[in-house]
């Protein structure tokens, strides 16, 4: 009874946040603090199902997460400074809210109000990624900054968990690094599991198995396990296609996480209105992040994009400031603060990111201009040379394009895509590809040569994304055809909607392939003289 009431209570949340254009994550944590509320008895097992889907989550982001980012300046010093920077502001405003309201802050010693300090300058690993998700911008550059940014941050939350007794890790954490060898024999069953749910099974058991549970078995927190394989199984050329078939599962699993939030305890008015109140740290950790990565030299939108997607709490604070209140540097009722502090914080970074590429273009005057010689290398201007075409998102349907276009037509192609790894390999097999960001606003405007170009097909494998390309290509003027694929008929005709001189329906298309290639064969089995060109009957010529 009780797991059936909360599933109708997520669904109801999920769609009141949907019909007021929130993210339903939103409408779930609502609907947890509704239930936590009315003192309504939490099913058996909600925290464990909550943790696996964590679980899932980080493992995901470790499928697409490569390891040497980290060790890039503008990741690591980036992360480091913002989190002493955040933490000196939560506690010099959280000693200023002492002296207006003592009441409010109930006499709490200057350690435990750092320690709260501390716990709010996390950003929500779960909120980021789904965004960068839903935007299909996780492998963009500000995406792999953000996600770069978490996983330094999640890091920082687990030592400090180990050294505050949350986990003493056992002398067997050290035989841990065994997994760097052991992750070979994996990759070996991986490459004979097919697509099916065999491949989902393994995932799942690798991350909640190998990494959750080895690692709790030694003293060290499960969810950096979970993260650790997964970024010891990220060059498996499988890698994106096992995260995908995870995806249903793992945001399911997740709504249990959000619902769970709102049972840490039924907040008074004091800790609504403290909670109220910490929300005004978060323009100066807004501030922070841009300001920092500007100095990294990246772009003003890219320092802002990554700073707005980050601006939020994180879940990672409710657990420090439980692990806080277990040992008696917190006091209890922090835990609710926070996790309040944190559902507000959702709302608020939900609201800013529906227009977060519309509000970091305004915000780059904030900022001084770099000059291109200045830029990041990653985030300097692109150049298309003499290209006919662009082919944008190289996958399996975008490279066959980019090969039919130049080697059938004769075209100059040249290809976007923004995942590197994916980009050495096409390079490797003779693509002129560029690394760039086709979803990016000013995509077009770091274009340094782009008038000969007359096509433009957009084949990421999001339909967000090819219909975020689309307006910034009538954004920046473009007058050329505009080709898209779809796998479903209302992405067909939203698509036209949005001005695509042509769409093709991905499993239609296929279908027509199929039965010309069928007639083909079967005609000259039976001996016909001509067979018909299947490139003929769709009006392409052939070759």
């Amino acid at each position: 009874m009780e797991l059936a009431l909360y599933i109708v209570a997520a669904l109801v949340g999920g769609l009141l946040a949907s019909a007021v254009r929130l993210p339903p994550l939103v409408g779930y944590l609502a609907a947890g603090f509704a239930l936590g509320a009315l003192d309504a008895p939490a099913p058996d097992g909600l925290e464990h199902v909550a943790e696996i889907g964590v679980v899932l989550l980080l493992f995901a982001i470790g499928l697409k997460f490569d390891a040497r980012t980290l060790l890039r300046r503008e990741i690591w010093l980036t992360a480091s400074v913002h989190m002493v920077l955040s933490t000196a502001v939560g506690l010099g405003f959280l000693g200023l809210l002492a002296v207006i309201g003592p009441a409010l802050v109930a006499g709490e010693p200057l350690g435990g109000l750092a320690l709260v300090g501390f716990a709010l300058s996390f950003s929500s690993t779960v909120l980021v990624v789904k965004v960068l998700e839903d935007r299909s911008d996780a492998t963009s550059l500000y995406g792999r900054i953000a996600v770069g940014l978490l996983v330094v941050q999640d890091v920082a939350a687990v030592v400090f968990m180990a050294i505050a007794g949350g986990k003493v890790p056992s002398p067997w954490a050290f035989a841990l690094v065994l997994l760097v060898p052991a992750a070979r024999p994996l990759h070996r069953v991986w490459d004979r599991i097919g697509h099916g749910e065999l491949q989902a099974l393994f995932g799942v058991s690798v991350a909640v198995a190998v990494g959750w549970g080895l690692f709790e078995a030694v003293g060290v927190h499960g969810e950096l396990g979970a993260l650790v394989m997964g970024v010891l199984l990220a060059k498996n050329p499988r890698a994106s296609d096992l995260s995908r078939s995870l995806m249903t599962f793992k945001d399911l699993l997740l709504v249990a996480f959000f619902l769970q939030i709102g049972l840490h305890g039924i907040p008074g008015l004091d800790e609504v209105l403290v909670a109220l109140a910490l929300l005004a740290v978060l323009p100066a950790q807004v501030a922070f992040y841009a300001v920092l990565l500007w100095a990294m030299r990246l772009r003003r939108r890219t320092a802002f994009l990554a700073a707005l997607v980050l601006a939020n709490f994180s879940e990672f604070g409710i657990i420090v400031a439980a692990v806080g209140a277990s040992v008696g540097l917190l006091g209890d009722r922090w835990v609710v603060v926070i996790s309040l502090a944190v559902a507000m914080s959702f709302a608020v970074s939900a609201l800013l990111n529906r227009r977060g590429v519309e509000l970091a273009a305004r915000m780059v005057r904030l900022l001084p201009h770099h000059s291109t010689a200045q830029l990041h290398p990653d985030d300097r201007l692109v150049d298309v040379g003499r290209a006919d075409a662009l082919v944008l998102g190289l996958g399996r349907i975008g490279a066959a394009t980019y090969v039919r276009l130049r080697d059938g037509y004769g075209l100059s192609v040249v290809g976007v895509e923004h995942d590197p790894a994916r980009v050495a390999e096409l390079g490797e097999q003779g693509f002129e590809v560029l690394r760039a960001d086709a979803t990016d606003v000013e995509f077009w405007g770091r274009v340094e040569r782009a008038g000969q170009v007359q096509a433009v097909v957009l084949a990421m494998p999001f339909h967000n994304a090819n219909l975020i390309a689309l307006a910034r290509l009538h954004a920046a003027g473009f007058t050329g055809k505009v080709a898209a694929v779809a796998r479903y008929d209302d992405d067909v005709a939203e698509l036209r909607r949005h001005g695509a001189d042509a769409v093709f329906h991905l499993y239609g298309s296929a279908g027509t392939a199929l039965a010309d290639h069928a007639a083909e064969v079967l005609m000259f089995r039976e001996g016909a003289p001509h067979a018909p060109d299947p490139d003929a009957t769709q009006g392409l010529p052939p070759g």
